[in-house]
């Protein structure tokens, strides 16, 4: 007969006169070095403390000391594109991940998902005889595909690791996250009020995932890929974590940011003669800051600085754990920021992220009562934006730009039985697509060339083992070129051509800047003018760049692509949604479109007394969303603005037996009408000054309210005990002519 798997041995006709043989296991006796990859999320380049910040790192700041820090190393701008390189070693682009993968264009650079032709480092690593294991934030499926019904093709599973313990989404609340085990979601283990935060659940899979792999198969090595959501929105911490900051940061982020340059200068982090940017547009003198401003922006660095110190904490106790199984010096560490730090927070920050998303400015005088609440469950904070060039010290821009503030970031390396030049700085220009090439020259891997049938994108990254030993080589880059949202820029050669494109306008009459980055460290001084031949080479190979590596067509679009897709095949084809739970938490992307529009449900349910209360279905958390409940035989809508919630109870008791339950929700203009309904019959109906765009990263919940309440009225879960037979979503579809009058409007949303 034929075989078709590899055998070296001999088959008579019986095994006595047969020679057995077993495959050699892959990996073992190859000295292969365990690896882990942290990664950070919005973290600039200057807020670990070994990078010149007064924020407490001391566990990142011992990688640093026993290994190396890179101060030219380079991202993408962006989290789900940086980490498509990361885990590849090509371009973004060409990998499909333009953007986040919250985006599908319908052009073959924004999927939202890495190409099968573009094997991850995980894939590789298995193939190689690797463990491999992944905790933390995904971002790298479309999310749309991340439900517990898929499909599953793009999650960390199937694109190489054997076992998978985060969240899918770009963000999730570090105190009640939406979590994913595996392939099937799954609710926190606990809350805060009994000490729950992401960071230790974290940390502690990470090591419940080594333990396991290591007492097995102790000669085997592993790869972990630990992907934080610290520091990215919402800034959250335990309290006393938050309070060790308190007056650290008085002097403001003038005189913080001054500090922190000179601790850079003093360390060797940038050279001699760097020049400290001038401040973005919009950040103002921390002195023109009134009282009020100045006192939120605190508590707000406070927050950030507290979150940074519990990751590193707990990034202590994985390292302390390597040391107890005596494999420290055998594992190799690489630690990173996906990019520079981020300016969602604005120009005086936020006690909820979502608000901006909305349109609804932070009142600080307002919040001023609340400002204890910062940094924890009932707050989404994010700082301003002084805070956020604090942390890209000394550089300019912020995350999304192509500026150094948004691509130049932490770089750690540290493996102690090959790295000698313990404490050292690297200057050599790097990319994070350099990350799976240094890797696999570490263990003299060459990538396939076809993986599962799919013919393979060429690795184009460099490695960076060459650094190991030497501080003086020159960088064996060549060239990298870099494109957010239309903002575009090229290094070649110590030489930086960039331009700061402005969303809508045209693309070819824009001023490009050039700098000299081995003398101009922060970007500060314009050469075009004097050196336009310069210039305009290497704008000629951006376009060369940019056609090699898949970057057209050029996009500048943003907050619109969150649009939901009401396309065949998608979860919103229909404009209607039906489901059967008991099911899982939908993402939010999955979730009824119901941002921004008019829409109704309708729920068939069973209660067998009057005794039986609960939810009926939530949408968000306590900081903002939707809840619709049954309490004290009460239907129940709560429509929670921020904390400012707007509740109505239907006048009408819910029947025992079988009823029909329903909330119908009309919009016009930017005001909501919502009216309860109890079989068909109204009753209850009250008015909301705003209508919500964005609800919230956390989603659908049917029949119960298990992560943050988003009401006050009910202690979470409040499941609901009667019988839930189906919860129906209906987009309702029609635009009001401009001489329609509200009863017009009303009328016909009813009809609908």
């Amino acid at each position: 007969m034929s075989r078709f798997e590899e055998f070296k041995g001999k088959i008579g006709r019986t095994h006595t006169e047969s020679t057995p043989w077993w495959p050699e296991p892959k990996g073992i006796g190859k000295n292969y070095p365990n690896i882990i990859v942290i990664l950070f999320d919005d973290t600039g380049f200057s807020q670990f403390g070994c990078y010149g910040s007064n924020i407490d790192t001391p566990s990142i700041d011992h990688l640093a000391q026993g290994g190396l820090r890179y101060t030219n190393f380079h991202t993408t701008a962006l989290c789900s594109p940086t980490r498509a390189c990361l885990l590849t070693g090509r371009n973004h682009h060409v990998v499909g991940v333009r953007s986040i993968s919250n985006y599908d264009t319908g052009f073959p650079h924004m999927r939202g998902y890495i190409t099968p032709h573009a094997a991850t480092i995980a894939e590789i690593l298995r193939e190689n005889g690797y463990s491999t294991l992944m905790v933390g934030k995904w971002h790298l499926a479309p999310m749309y595909q991340s439900s517990a019904a898929g499909p599953f093709k793009n999650w960390p599973l199937q694109r190489g690791f054997n076992r998978y313990y985060g969240f899918m989404q770009g963000e999730t609340d570090q105190f009640y996250p939406s979590l994913t085990y595996d392939n099937h979601p799954i609710d926190p283990p606990k809350g805060p009020e009994e000490g729950y935060h992401i960071n230790e659940d974290l940390i502690d899979k990470s090591i419940e995932f080594i333990r396991d792999h290591k007492s097995v198969y102790p000669t085997q090595p592993f790869f972990l890929y630990l992907a934080f959501g610290a520091t990215h929105t919402p800034h959250q911490a335990p309290k006393e974590f938050i309070d060790k900051y308190k007056g650290r940061f008085d002097a403001g982020w003038d005189v913080i940011r001054e500090q922190w340059f000179n601790k850079q200068l003093e360390t060797g982090i940038i050279p001699p003669g760097t020049k400290l940017a001038p401040h973005n547009p919009g950040v103002e003198p921390w002195e023109n800051l009134s009282d009020n401003e100045k006192k939120f922006a605190l508590k707000l660095q406070e927050v950030f600085a507290g979150f940074l110190d519990h990751t590193d904490h707990h990034i202590g106790r994985l390292l302390s754990f390597l040391d107890e199984l005596n494999i420290t010096d055998d594992t190799m560490i690489i630690l990173l920021s996906d990019n520079g730090a981020a300016p969602a927070g604005g120009k005086r920050g936020v006690m909820h992220e979502f608000k901006s998303f909305n349109g609804i400015p932070e009142d600080i005088d307002k919040v001023q009562d609340r400002i204890d609440d910062l940094g924890g469950p009932h707050s989404y904070p994010n700082y301003p934006w002084g805070w956020a060039q604090t942390g890209n010290t000394p550089l300019k821009w912020y995350k999304s730009y192509t500026y150094g503030g948004g691509i130049r970031d932490p770089c750690i390396i540290h493996w102690p039985s090959h790295i000698k030049d313990r404490g050292g700085i690297r200057n050599q220009f790097h990319h994070v697509s350099d990350i799976v090439p240094t890797i696999l020259d570490v263990l003299k891997i060459n990538p396939p060339s076809i993986y599962k049938g799919f013919d393979q994108i060429p690795i184009t990254g460099t490695t960076m083992v060459y650094t190991f030993d030497s501080a003086d080589e020159p960088s064996r880059k060549n060239a990298q070129y870099f494109e957010m949202f239309g903002r575009r820029g090229i290094w070649a050669d110590g030489w930086k051509a960039v331009t700061n494109h402005l969303k809508g306008r045209p693309y070819d009459h824009e001023e490009w800047q050039l700098y000299n980055l081995s003398e101009d460290f922060s970007e500060c001084n314009n050469l075009a003018e004097k050196y336009p031949e310069k210039l305009q080479k290497l704008i000629d190979q951006w376009w060369v760049e940019a056609g090699k590596h898949g970057v057209l067509p050029l996009d500048d679009r943003t907050v619109e692509l969150f649009k939901p897709r009401f396309l065949p095949g998608y979860p919103h084809a229909g404009r209607e949604y039906t489901y059967y739970p008991p099911i899982s938490q939908l993402p939010s992307d999955v979730s009824p479109a119901i941002g921004n529009r008019s829409w109704i449900m309708t729920a068939e349910i069973q209660r067998s007394n009057n005794n039986i209360d609960g939810v009926i279905f939530t949408y968000g958390t306590q900081n903002v969303g939707l809840s619709c409940y049954i309490k004290d035989e009460k239907l129940v809508f709560d429509y929670n603005i921020y904390t400012d919630h707007h509740v109505v109870r239907s006048d009408l008791t819910v029947p025992t037996g079988q009823s029909t339950i329903g909330v119908r929700f009309l919009r016009k203009d930017n005001k909501g009408t919502i009216t309860l309904l109890i079989d068909g019959k109204e009753c209850g109906s009250i008015h909301v000054p705003s209508v919500l765009r964005m609800i919230s990263a956390s989603g659908l919940q049917i029949g119960r309210n298990n992560l943050s309440p988003v009401t006050n009225d009910y202690k979470i879960p409040f499941e609901f005990k009667g019988k839930i037979k189906n919860v129906k979503f209906k987009l309702l579809r029609y635009k009001p002519k401009p001489d329609d009058n509200q009863n017009r409007f009303d009328a016909e949303m009813v009809k609908q």
